[in-house]
């Protein structure tokens, strides 16, 4: 049986559409990212006339109709094939696959798993031998032939490993470190317990103490003997060199965050912090009604940005050859004491009718966390330097400094400062072969790739207004590679840059968006890519040569639809925008020219920082096939990537800092704007909708431009700021301490006087990312205003994203229903 076909019944969609004609990409007109000049009139690509219509219950169907895709691929060590792994929606596990580049895919045994190149191994210093750890165990692998030897078999778990410079192998388990020698003998190297060290053998010091031993001749024979014991034991381990290392104790106050170890093992870097820090709730819970022993379950919930107070981390560089310990000190870093919430203080006194002076004082710092790269904040060269990236708390800098391994003292290297604050993607940065390391930094506005070496200035390898990510350095050394999207905001391709002579080249040439892998032996990319009607697939492509679709998993049913490719359009702004761009799904048999023109929706995109108004296929697959369903029904539909979202630099990120919900309506009103000019659409028949931040955006759209939208409907949206997580709204609004005006000016429940429209509130209550409590206490507000025009529905087993196809059936009907009743 057809693999693609193995795990799924065909659905109710595919009964229906099996008859339907291939689809066609229609061509959109698209202002490049170097001309945002809109024009007057704007040409839209004729939708196409499906054979079948779509209806709701089959596009909320279980989405393994579509296709079950390749996740997750890498490339094997051998460079001639690629493994990857695929899920049906409904099944708990996963099943691994390994395609070689001209033949089929084969699905992996589980006794095979072991065996398989793993994507997150590391290489020795010669290229010949990869370690990596699997099920908690370390294995090393033999390049040339393919041998893979099992080097560990315990119920203890590796937690990470590297090659030493003179070809050893060392690991760590917990915060104990060992290096197993070419001879097979396994050392332990440093010993890390988070406790205080023993107090050893002391001579008495208080006054009975004192009398004791004098008068009493056993009991200073006892101390005596004891400390001639402790002195031998210390001297024997100086003097024996095949003792193990001595434990270094750093406290009981504080737990190891991460570890790492130098490429010569003489040198262990911990970053440390509080242990009573859980960033868990200490004042209530997430009830689940459904529980399975027919209780309320209390499950545990996060805590909130109003309640929540990171401590920061402290760095401690430990010496293992010489025994030195240096506790690492902020005060190299640029700024480490500056007040930088001064004005935002300033700002919420005044308001108060006091004052505020600006006041020095160290700042919280920690290990960067990149969300959106896989890597560490600490980062080793071959020849023994060290890097590390730390972010202030505060979310306003972010530092790049050298570590001097004789003091632990810190230099920077690099410092990026946002008034607002800086972003947690574009973090990337590592050595390379030649002593230098890259890095990417927003300081021009816009991620670009830059070089440095350790006390000199930094040189750019990229400029210009778009965005760099995904950093490959190549095996050879001579290039960094990495993803752009140069020609147009929503468009993505792979390119490279020459170390020796800064000349860049684009590789790929895809009208869609991408993720990349550069194969072992630097020759060819491994592409998943996707456009407006296609799903991800894999594509393999020699470096300057020619594209190869390796995976077919879009099911036919899928394939075979005419689906409308939505037009990716540049929407003029009258608020200081520039032009903010949308996708623009058009009415079956539209005619601009109609006499009665056309209602209207637009779809608000979830996160916040995310880019849907793209080329590439929409992550949103089931709002893109609703779109294509309201289409269908006479709807034009607007998916916009307002103010704040991803890809457009950082000016427009951070356009929403101490303001959420402001410049997007602002945006939103634009795009009505541009729909009733450039589409025929009816102003007073526009309704909007959206999940998460788009929800969110829902609120604020009804309560403070009560006039802009007829309907709306909100999906597991935030209602209150200040009972959101610390790491995401810290970024955008600071503190509710520090900074309540912001809060109070973002957050929908006190607006929520201005709702004059029909609304529909929907909440999963399993929901650890938005309470339900959110819905809770809007529904409470809005009936204590004597608002009549909400409505809820509850959703009891669904967290943050819906998973039974049954909820997202009953969530878009309800959508729909309201669409048809008051845009109608």
């Amino acid at each position: 049986m057809n693999p693609v076909y193995r795990h799924f019944a065909v659905s109710a969609l595919a009964l229906a559409i099996l008859s339907g004609c291939a689809a066609t990409e229609h061509a959109a007109t698209a202002p490049s990212a170097a001309n945002q000049t809109p024009v007057s009139q704007v040409e839209l690509a004729t939708p196409p006339v499906a054979s079948e219509h779509l209806t709701m219950k089959q596009i909320m169907a279980n989405p393994d109709w579509m296709g079950i895709f390749a996740r997750n691929p890498y490339w094997s060590d051998d460079a001639g094939s690629v493994l990857f792994e695929r899920q049906p929606s409904a099944s708990a596990l996963k099943s691994y696959y390994v395609q070689a580049l001209d033949g089929e895919a084969r699905e992996l045994s589980l006794g095979e798993l072991h065996q398989v190149s793993q994507r997150s191994g590391v290489l020795d210093k010669a290229k010949k031998r990869k370690a990596y750890i699997y099920q908690g165990n370390l294995f090393v692998k033999e390049l040339s032939t393919g041998e893979v030897a099992q080097l560990t078999r315990t119920n203890t778990p590796v937690d990470g490993v590297r090659f030493l410079d003179n070809g050893d192998l060392a690991f760590w388990q917990g915060n104990a470190v060992f290096r197993l020698h070419a001879n097979g003998m396994v050392e332990q190297l440093a010993d890390i317990r988070m406790s205080n060290a023993p107090k050893g053998v002391k001579a008495p010091e208080a006054y009975l103490a004192k009398e004791q031993a004098k008068l009493i001749q056993y009991v200073a024979a006892q101390h005596d003997k004891a400390k001639a014991r402790e002195d031998y034991k210390k001297a024997l381990a100086e003097a024996d060199t095949t003792m193990t290392a001595q434990p270094w104790y750093l406290g009981e106050s504080e737990v190891v965050v991460e570890l790492s170890l130098s490429a010569d093992g003489r040198y262990v870097l911990v970053s440390l912090q509080d242990k009573s820090y859980q960033g868990r709730s200490e004042h209530d819970i997430m009830p689940n009604y459904l529980g399975k022993d027919g209780y309320v379950d209390a499950v545990p919930a996060r805590a909130r940005v109003a309640e929540d107070n990171p401590p920061g981390q402290r760095l401690v560089l430990i010496d293992l050859k010489d025994k030195q310990k240096h506790d690492i000190s902020i005060e190299g870093l640029q700024g480490f004491d500056e007040d930088v919430l001064a004005a935002v203080k300033a700002d919420n006194a005044k308001a108060r009718g006091e004052s505020y002076q600006s006041e020095k004082a160290p700042r919280k710092v920690q290990l960067m966390q990149d969300w959106g790269w896989s890597q560490s904040a600490i980062q080793w060269s071959d020849d023994g330097k060290l890097l590390v990236m730390l972010e202030a708390v505060d979310n306003k800098d972010r530092w790049i400094a050298s570590v001097n391994l004789d003091s632990g003292k810190l230099t920077t290297e690099h410092r990026l400062h946002d008034d607002a604050w800086v972003n947690y993607d574009y973090n990337q940065f590592g050595w390379l072969e030649d002593g230098r390391f890259f890095f990417l930094s927003e300081e021009t506005g816009y991620s670009q790739l830059y070089i440095k070496a350790p006390g000199k200035a930094a040189t750019a390898l990229t400029s210009g207004q778009f965005v760099v990510s995904d950093v490959t350095l190549s095996p050879d050394g001579k290039h960094l590679y990495y993803k752009a999207n140069k020609d147009h905001p929503g468009v993505y391709n792979v390119y490279r840059v020459a170390l020796a002579d800064g000349k860049d080249e684009q590789l790929t040439h895809w009208e869609g968006t991408l993720d990349y892998s550069l194969s072992p032996d630097g020759k060819r990319l491994l592409l998943t890519a996707s456009s407006r009607i296609q799903p991800e697939e894999l594509y393999v492509q020699e470096i300057g040569g020619e594209l190869k679709r390796l995976t077919h998993y879009t099911s036919e049913v899928f394939a075979k639809y005419t689906w409308q490719a939505p037009n990716v359009v540049a929407v003029p702004s009258n608020h200081g925008a520039g032009v903010v761009y949308a996708r623009v799904y058009l009415p079956e048999g539209y005619d601009a020219a109609k006499a009665d023109k056309y209602p209207a929706v637009i779809f608000n995109h979830g996160a916040g920082y995310l880019q849907n108004a793209h080329f590439g296929f929409s992550g949103y697959f089931r709002e893109f096939m609703f779109h294509n369903l309201l289409a269908q029904q006479g709807y034009v539909v607007m998916d916009m990537d307002y103010r704040g979202s991803k890809g457009y630099g950082r000016d427009w990120r951070t356009a929403i800092y101490r303001q959420m919900g402001h410049p997007e309506v602002e945006d939103l009103k634009d795009g009505v704007a541009w729909m009733v000019k450039n589409a025929n659409v009816d102003s007073k028949r526009v309704g909007t909708y959206g999940g998460s931040y788009g929800g969110f955006l829902t609120f604020m759209a009804l309560f403070r431009e009560p006039e802009l939208f007829q309907a709306g409907a909100a999906l597991r949206p935030v209602t209150d700021w200040a009972h959101y997580n610390a790491p995401y709204t810290s970024n955008i609004l600071n503190t509710p301490d520090v900074d309540p005006i912001a809060f109070e000016r973002s957050s929908p429940i006190y607006h929520a006087e201005g709702l004059n429209k029909p609304l529909l509130i929907m909440s999963g209550v399993l929901d650890d990312n938005v309470f339900f409590q959110d819905s809770v206490r809007l529904v409470q507000r809005l009936i204590e205003l004597e608002k009549p025009m909400f409505e809820t529905a509850i959703y009891p087993v669904e967290p943050h994203g819906f998973r039974e196809p049954s909820s997202w059936l009953d969530e878009y009907r309800r959508i729909y229903k309201l669409f048809e009743a008051e845009l109608k």
